[in-house]
């Protein structure tokens, strides 16, 4: 039997072929273009993901027995706005997880509504990236445009419906909306009517590994599959690379390097972070996690080589970056390319270099890139062990992990050891699992976990430079608000 999973990202979308004994047997990545029609705005065309998708899957599956795919589990990019007319038509770009418009409206969500009010109403209050500001900002920039919503969809809830024909949404992709009600599970009708929406105008809402349809004839026949093909409902990117991490458990940590940033703590129960600062969301397992996001991380060390540097060689970069000089970079990097989410919430936060002198290298600024985003990753976990979680290891996935000095940095400024999974799929193997899970292939998400993750490698911190890490964090950290005013007066 084989699974598809989907890691629909923000450069691109990566399909994987499954057993449902979780060997990887086939692997398509499909890139397609971001926009950034003004300073601080991201978006891009869902028929670019919708034609990637489909080109993919059809390159996937060549040559293996079509009949044998069972089921398609989604990972996504969350929070993008993708708006719906009557027709299902797409009425405007999807405002992305990483675009910044919405200042203006997070200060009234925040302000006028009030913090306390948004976390009663939805466990999390409000940031950039979240749908709720969007649809705000459509409402007050694109009044015509907002008029002719009848839908709204997150972006792998947008290839679902276009695979299926119906209107889905998982919980863990949902609590990043602003409009969930995340420990009760249901559309905050409060936070609709404050948006201008009604429940109406919303996706139905599934746990990620149940089956929200099968393949629609045509879409079916254009995939050369067999349209009794399950769709199960997905979910969020995090919530999904912690499945295909086996991240599953009470207590148990995930690290991600990709475009952004993440650490994910799951947990059994429902709980708030009373600061704020960390994401509470619902995880793809039926239960609840806590989330910090960085909105640059792996794209900061890819801006730095391929913008500034000219190189896409990122490895012969960290070549001359010993040990040694781990922990005595003179040169610090603020890490905000696009603002930052957690834990500042500062839209105006912009990337900086500190400490350059006559003397600093090539190899220094690359060093402090490398820094730089694991000290913003320590920001969000400190304040998950301000809330009395203790985290003594944890898995590291993404694109950045894949380098073994950002890994020994990164276990280094956290003091922590680091599991690297043996599938480094992210999303992408996480869907195919909950597609297992959808199937009855396995009877629930921890089952199937037990019996398809494993850890490859693991880096254990040094305790020498670990002690040069704590230093250098404290320097780091009076960085931002040195800088935060500054910030705001370049806007």
């Amino acid at each position: 039997m084989y699974y598809i999973g989907i890691d629909l990202g923000t450069s691109a979308v990566k399909l994987l072929l499954v057993t449902e004994t979780g060997k990887i047997v086939g692997s398509v990545t499909r890139e397609y273009p971001l926009s950034f029609p003004q300073p601080g705005w991201s978006e891009q065309s869902p028929a670019d993901w919708w034609n990637a998708v489909t080109d993919g899957v059809r390159e996937l599956t060549a040559g293996i027995d079509k009949s044998a795919v069972r089921a398609i589990g989604c990972g996504g990019q969350m929070h993008g706005l993708v708006a719906l007319d009557e027709a299902d038509n797409v009425i405007r770009p999807a405002i992305l997880w990483n675009d910044g418009r919405t200042d203006a409206e997070v200060e009234y969500l925040n302000g006028g509504i009030g913090k306390d009010v948004l976390s009663a109403r939805t466990a999390n209050i409000a940031f950039a990236g979240f749908t709720a500001p969007k649809l705000l900002w459509m409402r007050n920039n694109e009044p015509e445009n907002f008029a002719k919503i009848a839908r709204i969809m997150l972006p792998k809830d947008y290839i679902n419906y276009r695979l299926t024909g119906v209107h889905s949404c998982d919980y863990s992709d949902a609590s990043g909306m602003l409009l969930l009600d995340v420990k009760n599970k249901r559309w905050s009708q409060e936070m609709l009517a404050v948006c201008g929406m009604t429940e109406a105008q919303m996706p139905r809402l599934f746990e990620s590994y149940d089956v929200t349809g099968t393949l629609l004839p045509d879409v079916a026949e254009t995939l050369g599959l067999s349209p009794a093909v399950k769709v199960v409902a997905g979910a969020g990117d995090n919530a999904a690379a912690a499945i295909g991490t086996g991240t599953v458990t009470d207590g148990a940590c995930n690290i991600s390097l990709g475009t952004s940033g993440t650490i994910f703590i799951a947990s059994d129960r429902f709980g708030v972070d009373p600061f704020n600062a960390l994401h509470a969301f619902a995880h793809a397992n039926g239960r609840y996690h806590l989330m910090g996001c960085i909105l640059s991380a792996a794209s900061c060390n890819k801006w730095f080589c391929d913008e500034v540097l000219k190189t896409k060689d990122y490895a012969a970069e960290q070549v001359p970056i010993t040990d040694e000089k781990l922990g005595r970079n003179r040169v610090f990097f603020l890490p905000y390319l696009m603002g930052e989410r957690s834990p500042i919430n500062d839209t105006n936060a912009r990337g900086t270099f500190t400490g350059l002198s006559m003397d600093t290298t090539r190899a220094d600024m690359v060093q402090a890139v490398l820094e730089g985003v694991a000290f913003a990753v320590r920001d969000c976990f400190e304040v998950a062990k301000s809330l009395g979680i203790p985290i003594e290891s944890s898995k590291l996935c993404g694109g950045g992990a894949k380098s073994p000095l950002w890994r020994r940095i990164v276990a280094n400024v956290l003091n922590i050891r680091l599991e690297i999974p043996q599938a480094e799929e992210g999303p992408g193997f996480g869907g195919a699992m909950l597609a297992m899970v959808g199937d009855g292939a396995y009877p629930d998400v921890k089952a199937c976990a037990d019996a398809l993750v494993f850890t490859a490698k693991t880096v254990s911190p040094d305790p020498a430079i670990a002690a040069r890490y704590e230093a250098q964090y404290q320097k780091y950290r009076t960085l931002y608000p040195a800088l935060k005013d500054a910030f705001r007066a370049m806007r």
